[in-house]
């Protein structure tokens, strides 16, 4: 089961798990719409592959099966941007 990260790993930007709008690739690094396609071209900058976007989780599932509250910050450095 996805893990459904709450956040952009790049700008901090909440990543509701049950709104459209959050890319991850296949390891679950997570980004907003914004970073993932204008920024990082939807290539992930951890591992090299490719960010998609983040299927939503039902509003009415999230009880039982909640999203994870860990938050990873990775802020862009000047390497990152070329």
């Amino acid at each position: 089961m996805l893990t459904m990260r709450p956040g952009c790993e790049r700008c901090d930007k909440d990543l509701p798990a049950d709104q459209a709008g959050a890319y991850s690739c296949s390891f679950e690094c997570t980004y907003c719409a914004d970073c993932a396609v204008t920024l990082l071209q939807q290539i992930c900058p951890t591992c090299g592959g490719e960010l998609l976007p983040r299927p939503r989780r039902p509003t009415h599932k999230l009880g039982k099966y909640p999203a994870s509250t860990e938050r990873i910050y990775r802020p862009l450095v000047a390497s990152d941007a070329g």
